[in-house]
């Protein structure tokens, strides 16, 4: 076996890239970047009735939105059935394999019949010696060892040894002629000379099945890693009832996938008490012998919170950019970049995603009117002279100019002798139709001159009125 470093991920094209998924290749890809080594993908999709290209498709965006660049792929298992079926033929010309009439009743009966003698269901190898050939409704299983131990040493969970007499006869090929799961995963990852294979601990039952194989066709066995899964908050397995679980379903709510990584990496791997993590620092500190065995909690409070730094911290201008998307799903008006860097600028202290920043900045994209309780309360008739010179001394000054904008207000309130606190809240509820928003000054300058002064003349005009 190679000593270079190659691991892989290899998603089935049944479903999007999903959390528990995510952080496999999260693992895999990590580790192969860590060592210097190549990470390669492989869609492992030769179950047709559930596997799609629309899917496949789905599953590389989500990689492509992680970051997470692959050296190698993405292969198609789909392209490899013939090879699949060469090393079966290889397996039965060995005697490792042998074809099998029962039916799917023989099956039954002979798994009722083992339970009810206290036995394990499994089939009992009654074509072994019949030396069957193809033949309509037959299959191929392989012939596994009986007796002894099946042993492997998991970079995660340590030693690991089955009962070769626990383990069944698996079928190799359907009798459709398809290959099944444990043959294909082994040709695949002894093609492509993986060296780890780090995947969800749902496989680990099937690993001594696979390393037979392995032993059989004289293939060198990889080194293993099986990552614990990852429960939702009540301590189950995590699933739709805790909330999404789809990785893209989470860029559409407005999470940043630099949140994502950093979140995902933190379940079952940790570095000290240290939460954030940079891509480098990830790539320098992680190695998957330091992944825990224990089952991780998804907490969507702490993913939240994890967003919600990078989303005050992030570079701006991106975060403008990625805003749009959000804009034009509300049929809002695009604005140009320089406004949408401003609004990001604005919101982004009392916001935790991209979605939070439209909702909380609705009033930014379009015209909203406050409600009537709110124009009652702060649209008082007293304020209307107040109001009047806001207006007229804003008209004069130059909005690209903040300390102007601020004189201004000095300005009024100097001549009616009031503090900021009488004017603020009504100007608040004009311009964004709401009680609680960003500074004010800030909304100003970002609205611009005409939006701002349209806003104050609609409030100036209720208070005249009333």
């Amino acid at each position: 076996m190679s000593t270079d470093v190659r691991t892989r991920f290899a998603p089935s094209p049944t479903g999007y890239l999903h959390i528990g998924g995510a952080r496999t290749a999260l693992f895999s890809w990590l580790y192969a970047r860590h060592t210097g080594g190549k990470f390669i993908l492989r869609i492992e999709d030769t179950d047709a009735q559930r596997s799609s290209q629309e899917l496949s498709e789905e599953i590389l965006k989500a990689m492509q939105w992680l970051g997470l660049d692959w050296d190698e792929g993405p292969f198609y298992q789909s392209d490899n059935i013939e090879l699949y079926k060469s090393y079966v033929n290889k397996l039965l010309e060995q005697g490792q394999a042998y074809w099998c009439e029962c039916s799917p009743e023989d099956l039954k009966n002979i798994r009722e019949q083992a339970q009810s003698e206290g036995r394990k269901p499994k089939y009992d190898g009654s074509c072994r010696k019949k030396g069957l050939g193809p033949g309509p409704g037959r299959v191929v299983r392989f012939a596994a060892p009986q007796g002894g131990l099946t042993s492997f040493e998991d970079l995660i969970k340590g030693h690991i040894a089955v009962d070769n007499d626990e383990l069944d006869d698996l079928v190799l090929l359907r009798s459709d002629g398809m290959p099944t799961y444990n043959l294909t995963v082994v040709i695949d990852d002894a093609e492509m000379n993986i060296t780890h294979v780090i995947r969800g601990d749902d496989h680990v039952n099937n690993t001594p099945k696979q390393i037979q194989i392995y032993q059989a066709l004289g293939l060198d066995v990889p080194i293993f890693a099986h990552v614990p899964m990852i429960l939702g908050s009540d301590k189950t397995r995590l699933s739709k009832r805790h909330g999404a679980t789809s990785v893209m379903a989470y860029k559409d709510m407005g999470y940043l996938p630099e949140a994502m990584v950093n979140y995902l990496v933190r379940l079952s791997w940790s570095h000290g008490d240290q939460e954030i993590f940079t891509p480098e620092e990830l790539i320098d500190l992680f190695d998957i012998k330091d992944v825990g065995r224990s089952a991780a909690v998804f907490n969507p409070e702490k993913f939240l919170w994890l967003n919600h730094h990078y989303i005050k911290n992030g570079d701006s201008k991106r975060l403008a950019a990625l805003l749009k998307d959000f804009v034009e799903k509300q049929d809002y008006p695009v604005p140009d970049d320089v406004y949408l860097e401003q609004v990001v600028i604005d919101v982004r202290e009392r916001t935790k995603t991209l979605a939070d920043m439209i909702d909380f900045g609705e009033f930014y994209f379009r015209e909203i009117e406050a409600p009537a309780e709110l124009q009652l309360k702060f649209f008082t008739p007293e304020l209307k002279e107040i109001m009047q010179m806001v207006v007229e001394k804003l008209f004069s000054v130059d909005f690209s100019d903040k300390e102007q904008v601020e004189q201004a207000f000095v300005s009024v309130l100097e001549s009616f002798d009031i503090k900021f606190k009488k004017i603020a809240q009504p100007i608040r509820v004009a311009l964004t139709g709401k009680t609680v928003s960003p500074g004010l000054f800030e909304i100003i300058m970002t609205l611009g001159k005409d939006t701002t002064l349209r806003r104050l003349r609609r409030a100036l005009e209720y208070m005249k009125e009333v």
